[in-house]
């Protein structure tokens, strides 16, 4: 199993499943988004706060391999690493792993930018310290 920087502990919800009984593949989107606001948050950068002072992150891509479904009621985890792709751009690797049997659920890869208010992509210092290479992990609870 990969080293993450963060893990964050989720459980299914009922309203997140489609008419099969499992969850609803856009719903993996709100996880990972959700683990990636809680990773932000656990290294001092709040993502409201970066929106009040012009400051927005953005997807610019995101690529997601289904694996095996989660259903009703399944506690999981999600694995989170982060690693620049470019100078002004990032990428999020996140694994959803269901918890009662470790299997791999989901790998997704989400590329993102920062973008001032002028719509001009950069990378404030607060990001620059999280790509650093000496950035240490962290865990959110899984």
């Amino acid at each position: 199993m990969p080293e993450y920087r963060f893990k964050l502990g989720m459980k299914v919800r009922d309203y997140e499943l489609d008419a099969q009984g499992v969850v609803n593949n856009a719903v993996y989107l709100n996880y990972l988004e959700h683990c990636r606001h809680e990773f932000l948050l656990s290294r001092g950068i709040d993502f409201n706060q970066l929106t009040n002072e012009r400051v927005f992150l953005v997807v610019v891509r995101s690529e997601l391999d289904y694996k095996i479904p989660l259903r009703g009621g399944d506690s999981f985890w999600i694995g989170l690493d982060l690693q620049r792709v470019s100078p002004l751009r990032f990428a999020f690797l996140q694994d959803i792993y269901r918890r009662n049997d470790g299997r791999l659920v989901l790998a997704a890869r989400t590329i993102g930018t920062a973008v001032n208010e002028k719509r001009r992509p950069f990378l404030p210092p607060a990001l620059e310290a999280l790509l650093a290479p000496e950035a240490k992990p962290c865990s959110g609870g899984a």
